[in-house]
């Protein structure tokens, strides 16, 4: 098929990319290239692809696409707080629009990355599935859960929206985030000797390796329609529902000597919940998210070290929400955040 991948130049596009290529698709990326240069060791071979910001997509970007993994945002929650307006303008109103385009240029399914933050505050240590109440308590969450109501309008015998709510991301990319909880931690760790957390340590978080989420998406573009029509999948696997404690210790496992510190300053974490993955085991058969966070926590200090971590890179490069403030302050961006 001839997939385009939005977001091919983020943190989790760049895994993706090479993955949807070896099962033998044809990738055609768009991304605005926010990210496109914070890159951590050998620069990663890119699919050709639209340079473009998501909110201008023309309609020829998706004339003979077959299939779309759509994984352009603004990507977590404190970059959505910093602009909630923006955020329900790129994340939702433009995931949107593009997903309309390219139903009415005829491609039969939209995959969609969407989030278990959707279930926030869901209380209680019962795992939620798909069918839970959906709790989002940030800007960034409630954009998800405004997508997938407006995709499931969009659906029909021919056009497939699916709605993929990836637990907390981690693990290596060409191109890394140190913003989301296990690589922050393991950064921390390597740069510092301290793994530091500023919550109590109690609240609960699904994870999944990047390579996971990647191999979800290619599995439900490549599955029956009746598989995943307009349906939502948890991504992930139940072993990794782990407190931010459970975490950090993994984290002073992968790097001997690292003191822990569980300082408590920023309280409990509204945001605590724990996932059930039955139905995307039941939906895409075979699928399993084998990567565990001890074997992450091990992956990000070898890479780290590898390829030179610098304290600046981690704190600036590596951290969406300081970098695009970086780029303001050069004025490389606007302040609607378009190159």
């Amino acid at each position: 098929m001839r997939i385009l991948l939005t977001g091919h130049q983020g943190y989790l596009g760049s895994v993706m990319a090479p993955v949807l290529s070896a099962a033998g698709h044809e990738v055609i990326g768009l991304d605005s290239g926010l990210f496109a240069d914070c890159v951590l060791g050998p620069e990663p071979d890119d699919p050709p692809g639209h340079r473009v910001d998501l909110r201008d997509v023309p309609a020829e970007a998706l004339r003979g696409i077959d299939a779309v993994a759509h994984l352009a945002a603004l990507s977590n929650d404190p970059l959505g707080s910093l602009a909630p307006e923006l955020t329900y303008d790129i994340n939702h109103h433009a995931s949107v629009r593009l997903a309309r385009l390219a139903r009415d240029a005829g491609a039969r399914r939209f995959v969609y990355a969407s989030t278990c933050s959707v279930y926030g505050a869901s209380g209680g240590d019962d795992l939620v599935d798909e069918d839970a109440p959906l709790r989002p308590v940030t800007p960034y969450a409630e954009s998800k859960v405004r997508v997938e109501d407006d995709l499931v309008k969009l659906a029909d015998e021919d056009f497939s929206p699916v709605f993929m709510r990836n637990a907390t991301a981690f693990g290596f990319s060409p191109r890394p985030r140190a913003d989301i909880v296990l690589n922050n931690l393991v950064g921390h760790a390597v740069l510092s000797g301290q793994v530091r957390v500023l919550s109590d340590g109690t609240p609960w978080r699904p994870l999944v390796h990047a390579e996971d989420i990647a191999e979800a998406f290619l599995r439900a573009i490549e599955a029956p329609r009746e598989a995943v029509h307009a349906r939502a999948f948890n991504v992930g696997a139940e072993r990794n529902n782990v407190t931010v404690a459970d975490i950090a210790q993994e984290v002073v496992a992968a790097v001997p000597g690292a003191e822990l510190l569980i300082t408590g300053e920023t309280g409990s974490d509204p945001r605590s919940y724990r996932v059930d993955f039955a139905r995307i085991r039941a939906a895409l058969p075979g699928y399993d998210a084998a990567w565990t966070v001890k074997a992450g926590a091990d992956e990000l200090v070898a890479a780290y070290r590898t390829y030179g971590l610098t304290q600046h890179d981690f704190e600036r490069r590596y951290t969406r929400l300081a970098r695009l403030a970086d780029r303001r302050e050069a004025g490389t961006v606007d302040a609607g955040l378009r190159p």
